[in-house]
Order: structure tokens, then sequence, then C-alpha cells
């Protein structure tokens, strides 16, 4: 009988480093973790690191269920919620950067400003100029037409895969954003339509998205913000197209 092999719960995290006092130097520190005694995930195997090994690591964490979005990042390769990426995978060495593409905090910690600007600029909640009401009901046809929208958590995933949103983050709005977007737009209880296509006008806001597909294949909720997008140009050219007739 062949003896048993310890390395084989051996992984080492290769995570990238880099704090605003040293700013010249960004580096990558390799941390072993023994899976049989870690949890399953990505993130349980980045707080062991913190607890145990390294306290200075900087990263965002909060509801570990993939809901809040918080501990996204980029894990060998793949934009993902490190809540919900597994540790064991059929390589030995697992590499981790923050989202790409944006200005960094510390470590895997992205600065996330324009991305919340951005959020605020598309008004994320409900308008309607109707006379004010205890409630807004729609019917259940209605609101299955947000299955599939409102489930996004904000985690940036898929803006910071998105090319487009890399070289052009000041004025394209990105994935996220759009489909944040579309969510109110297909609302049938808000009645702001008009304005809220209004506020996607022009080249940049909207139509720098070029339809590569990258925010679709990485959301960790499996959501479509391609087809969003695309539902949103719809929108744009159809009333564009109604004006000049």
């Amino acid at each position: 009988m062949r003896p048993y092999d310890n390395s084989l719960d051996l992984k080492f995290l290769r995570i990238y480093r880099w704090t605003p006092s040293n700013q010249a130097e960004a580096r990558f520190t390799v941390h072993p973790v023994n899976i049989k005694n870690c949890g399953p995930m990505i993130l349980d195997a980045l707080l062991k690191i913190k607890d145990e090994q390294d306290s200075s690591l900087a990263f965002r964490r909060s509801c570990r269920e993939g809901i809040c979005g918080s501990c996204s990042m980029n894990i060998n390769g793949t934009n993902s919620l490190a809540c919900l990426k597994p540790i064991k995978t059929d390589t030995t060495i697992i590499t981790i950067y923050p989202l790409p593409h944006m200005y960094i905090i510390k470590d895997l910690v992205p600065d996330l400003s324009n991305f919340y600007s951005q959020y605020k600029y598309i008004k994320p909640w409900l308008i309607n100029k109707a006379p004010k009401k205890s409630e807004y009901l729609q019917s259940e046809k209605d609101r299955s037409e947000l299955n599939g929208i409102y489930e996004c958590i904000l985690c940036a995933c898929c803006s910071a895969s998105c090319p487009s949103y890399w070289w052009n983050h000041d004025k394209y709005l990105g994935p996220a954003i759009l489909l944040q977007a579309y969510r109110w737009l297909a609302d049938s209880r808000d009645t702001n339509t008009k304005e809220r296509l209004s506020l996607l006008g022009g080249k940049s806001k909207l139509f720098k998205c070029h339809t590569i597909m990258n925010c679709s294949r990485t959301c960790p909720k499996s959501l479509n913000p391609g087809k969003a997008i695309a539902s949103i140009k719809h929108s744009i050219n159809y009333s564009e197209a109604h004006l000049v007739k």
C-alpha cells in the first residue's frame, strides 16, 4: 500500500502586494496553505493567511455567501468572488490579483470611487410620477422581466473584465452600471424611461460597448450584462428613429 502524499493537500497562494507607502515596489508573496486545515473557498485561505501568516494582507470581505460582492478579485486569470471560488483546483499555485485596470488602495483592494459615482449617476431608485401611493403593484409577468437583472450585486467583476471600460472608465459606464440601468428601464412601475435613456445617450456612456461579452462570461452570478446593454441600445435607436419620423 502506497503511503499518503501530504503534498497533495498543499496549495501555494501567490498574492499581489502593493502599499501606498512604497509606491515603487509592487511584488508577490507566496503563502502555503494546507487545505485539510482550511475552509473550502479561496476567501477561507486568505483569512487563514491573514490570521496566521501575514496580518498586513489587505482585502475586502463581508458576507462570505456571494451576496455582498465585496471579495471580488482576479483568481488564476478570472475575475470572481473569493467566497465562491473553491480552493481545490488542478493547479498547485493559485495566483491572485486585485480587479484589473483599476487604481489600487492596497494589495487586493481596488478603488471603486468612480464605479459608485457612475452607479449614482443612473439614479438607481424607483421614479414614478403618478400620485404617491403606499405601494406600487405589478403583475407576475412584469415582475418576471426583472429576473436575471436584479440579482446583480455590484461586485464589478464584469466591468473590470471589459477592455472598453479599461481604457474609457471616465466616460463609458461599463457593463455592471448599464445592467443596473436596464433594471430600472425594465421595471413596469417606473415612469422615467425617457429621462433614463437620455442619461445614457451620446457616443461614450453606452455605445463604447463592442459586444466582446467578457462581462457575461465572468459574472459570478451567471447574469448577462451584454444582453441588457443590447436591449438598451435597441431602445435608444428605436426612440431616436421615431423622433426622426
